[in-house]
């Protein structure tokens, strides 16, 4: 009988073998994925410091199926000796507290430089320097696969002569940026229709230019961190605070640890699950802690959660970016107003935008997905937002058949409910559901005035032309019946018909 080896694997040797997880599967996918992971935390670095994004991202071809990205930004910047666990380090980061960011999971950058190390073999070069910094740290990185623990090939500290701040990364690729072309150039022009407050240059692998630049200097605000909510919780997350409670009354526990917890409403929880409130929350039994939990997640009384670790794209941003980029004959968006699910809160935004020259005539409603401010380009049919969108009567909001109608989606949360590592489309949860189709149907209505007016126009014009069609008759016929002998001029009868109705 063979023996089983057992080992542990690291989250970099794990993610090694399931690379298609984090959305690295076809050399397309891959390709396109490492690009967005890059310029999304480019767009933190900036939006932290308050900055109005500037990024220049380049793509060229290496080598036959090898590409080069090269992606320099205006950011706060990452302190020179913490460059290689950010950069090189799998679930290393800045964002797992309970506020509102464009990367969850913790890969982002970090799974591109696996990716480039075990398909070219090279390293990642990365420039970096904080906001006043008198040097730029240059490194060249890779990733200790079985230890999750980074690989500094080279390091320098160049004189920053000119007062640069940012990070600068040059990763090399194996992908397919002919089938990749179309989605990173719609990820380029989705990112820059809700971000209305950045400069995007971009020269893709065909040597083409894209320049995108800002119309408002308005850059939104971010979350505030905040503590976890009671109907969030659960038994592994509940012992990690109890290991590090200091408080000593169960009471003073559940204040201290858990947002919008007051000394009434955990004198109340308490007394409802039948636990002392001056009991030592480091002594509960295991039964105690279960009994904790389950009370948390169905106690009714605990108020919502918190909302200012949200940062919404606002109505205003919405409708600036939208205009610009789309040019549509209407365009309206609504912020609608803070709910949760499980715990999290979240926020959806929809805007619609109707005819102009940059929306195409479809059947369908043309749709751009966002989360976080990430647009999600894959598994539309799979998104909630395309199942609300398909339910919807159209007729009924008078929007015809074959229209040149544009429908834009967002959800800000502590916790978007992704159906896969991949992050690219929305899980149907009820709570997200129902928000987006009452959100919908606002901005539907909108549109249906719009349209109704558009058509009452329409018609005016029409009988219009009609009648001016038959001036010059009526006329002829009106002057044959007075006995005169001169027709008057047509255009003299429609203005005084025009002076009559004024």
């Amino acid at each position: 009988m063979s023996k089983v080896e057992f080992r542990q694997l690291s989250p970099a040797d794990f993610f090694y073998r399931n690379r298609e997880l984090a959305g690295f599967d076809t050399p397309a996918k891959s390709l396109y994925t490492a690009f967005r992971e890059i310029i999304e935390n480019s767009f933190d670095g900036a939006e932290i410091g308050g900055i109005n994004p500037d990024i220049f991202v380049t793509i060229k071809e290496r080598s036959e199926d090898v590409y080069t990205i090269f992606i320099s930004d205006n950011g706060i910047g990452i302190p020179g000796n913490k460059v290689p666990n950010a950069l090189a380090k799998l679930l290393f980061g800045g964002k797992y507290v309970e506020r509102q960011s464009r990367g969850h999971f913790g890969l982002g950058a970090s799974m591109t430089v696996l990716y480039s190390q075990i398909t070219t073999n090279l390293p990642t070069r990365v420039l970096s320097a904080t906001r006043g910094s008198k040097v730029i740290d240059e490194y060249h990185l890779m990733i200790d696969i079985q230890r999750n623990e980074p690989i500094v090939r080279y390091h320098q500290q160049i004189p920053n002569k000119k007062n640069w701040h940012g990070v600068a990364v040059e990763v090399n690729i194996e992908g397919d940026y002919r089938r990749a072309h179309n989605k990173i150039l719609d990820y380029i022009k989705a990112t820059a229709l809700v971000a209305p407050y950045a400069t995007i240059t971009f020269i893709d692998a065909y040597g083409i230019l894209y320049r995108f630049n800002k119309v408002i200097d308005e850059v939104p605000k971010l979350g505030e961190a905040v503590l976890p909510h009671p109907y969030g919780i659960d038994t592994e997350k509940m012992l990690r605070l109890l290991r590090i409670a200091k408080q000593r009354s169960l009471a003073k526990f559940l204040q201290s640890n858990f947002q919008r917890v007051g000394e009434k409403t955990a004198l109340a929880f308490l007394k409802s699950i039948e636990l002392k409130p001056e009991k030592d929350p480091r002594k509960l039994t295991h039964d105690e802690i279960v009994k904790l939990v389950q009370g948390m997640n169905n106690y009714e009384d605990f108020l919502a959660p918190e909302t200012k670790c949200l940062s919404p794209i606002g109505e205003e941003v919405l409708i600036a970016g939208i205009t610009k980029e789309l040019q549509p004959d209407f365009v309206t968006a609504i912020t609608r107003k803070p709910r949760a699910y499980g715990g999290h809160p979240f926020i959806i935004e929809i805007a619609m935008a109707y005819g102009g020259p940059n929306i195409e005539v479809s059947s369908e409603p043309t749709l751009f997905r966002y989360a976080n401010r990430i647009p999600l380009l894959y598994d539309q049919y799979a998104d909630v937002a395309a199942k609300v969108i398909r339910s919807f009567n159209w007729r009924m909001y008078k929007v015809p058949e074959n229209a040149k109608l544009a429908i834009i989606t967002h959800i800000a949360s502590t916790k978007v409910p992704y159906r896969t590592a991949g992050k690219e489309s929305i899980s149907d949860r009820p709570e997200i559901e129902r928000e987006m189709r009452l959100a919908m149907q606002v901005c539907a209505r909108k549109l249906r005035v719009y349209l109704s007016r558009v058509e009452r126009e329409e018609r005016i014009a029409k009988r219009t032309s009609i009648f001016e069609k038959y001036m010059p008759y009526i006329a002829q016929f009106a002057t044959k019946l007075s006995g005169a002998t001169k027709v008057p001029p047509v255009d003299f009868i429609a203005r005084g018909r025009k002076e009559g109705e004024e």
